[in-house]
């Protein structure tokens, strides 16, 4: 089942990567911050969550790989990209109001049971990529009775030749004992998607 949920969660983040060079440097010294360098072996996930003032959490993930941003979107946001690492089955229709569509049967094909379907709310090329998630019934029944709101912003950031940051933020969490163990079941399966994505970059 974290296969299935987690995989589609890719990033979110905060700020639009149009806002320029003030907004890249401001999100290179936020890493900078956490990993106390940039010349770091690009092997670690790192966990930039944070709650407001008003009790609103946001979850997240940082990891930052030696590879282009041509590489990175071709790997995150293509069919064939995402084939390699996320699931042998993949539709995705790349659009506002589109879809990502996986099946992690090779023998099955989408609309198959086991199909798993995201929405894309929105996206901006070789920037960000914003995903409607719903909660399947392997979830609390209030959870996915609020889960309108939830959702998981990819954006990529170059920061150099060969060195881009990829940030998953999601947002959009209730409140109460059911989300918060749905929000540590996505902590740690957000956290085991992006190791599998280190782990292709590796290769």
């Amino acid at each position: 089942m974290n296969k299935l949920i987690t995989v589609a969660l890719f990033f979110v983040a905060i700020n639009s990567y149009s806002q320029g060079q003030h907004e890249n440097a401001r999100l290179t010294g936020s890493f900078q911050s956490v990993t106390g360098s940039l010349d770091i072996s690009p092997d670690s996930v790192f966990n930039n969550s944070f709650t407001t003032a008003g009790g609103e959490k946001f979850l997240c993930l940082s990891i930052m790989v030696n590879k282009s941003l041509d590489d990175v979107w071709n790997t995150i946001a293509t069919e064939s990209g995402l084939k390699k690492w996320i699931a042998p089955v993949v539709s995705l229709d790349l659009r506002v109001g589109g879809t990502i569509k996986t099946n992690y049967n090779e023998a099955a094909k989408i609309g198959d049971d086991g199909t798993i379907t995201l929405g894309i709310m929105s996206y901006l090329p070789e920037e960000m990529l914003v995903l409607k998630v719903a909660l399947n019934d392997k979830f609390a029944e209030k959870c996915r009775q609020e889960d309108k709101n939830l959702q998981e912003i990819i954006q990529v950031k170059p920061l150099g030749e060969n060195k881009t940051m990829i940030i998953s933020t999601m947002a959009g969490w209730g409140q109460g004992r059911e989300w918060n163990e749905t929000y540590n079941f996505f902590e740690k399966g957000n956290k085991w998607t992006f190791q599998e994505l280190l782990n292709w970059f590796k290769k």
